[in-house]
Parts: structure tokens; C-alpha cells; sequence
């Protein structure tokens, strides 16, 4: 019995072993500069809904103040 046990269960063990990994997924693209600047600069982003359904996103400062992210962005990089 043991001998018939070790003979079905050697060769799943050798499958199994051999078996790959799943693969990591990709980033789908670059994340919005306006809330990696909010998370770089101690920041939280945050999405919320407009009054007409649309979405904007604001960050919350590390002082508590809450901007639009763009506006934050805005103003610390202006266009030449």
C-alpha cells in the first residue's frame, strides 16, 4: 500500500515542483502627475464626485488644508 501511495504521489510531486509562477502584471501606463506630486509631497489623494457625476481629485495636505490636485500641482510647477 505504502509502495502505491509513493508511486501516484512522486510523480504529482515532480509536476508541481516544476510548475511556473504567476506572472507579476504590468503597469498599465503612467499615473496622473497631479496625484503622484500630492503622494510625493506627504500628501493623500483622494477621488470625489462632482455635483454634475464627473470626478476631480483633491490631496490632503500633511496639515490638514485639502487642495485640487491639479491646482497644487499648478502651483508648483508653473509653465515658462
Amino acid at each position: 500500500m505504502m509502495k502505491r501511495l509513493l508511486l501516484i504521489a512522486a510523480p504529482i510531486l515532480t509536476v508541481a515542483a516544476c510548475a511556473q509562477p504567476a506572472p507579476q502584471p504590468k503597469p498599465i501606463g503612467m499615473p496622473n502627475p497631479a496625484s503622484k506630486y500630492c503622494v510625493d509631497s506627504g500628501g493623500r489623494s483622494e477621488i470625489r464626485r462632482a455635483a454634475d457625476g464627473g470626478q476631480y481629485g483633491v490631496c490632503i495636505l500633511p496639515d490638514g488644508r485639502t487642495v485640487e490636485e491639479w491646482a497644487l500641482f499648478r502651483s508648483a510647477h508653473p509653465q515658462s
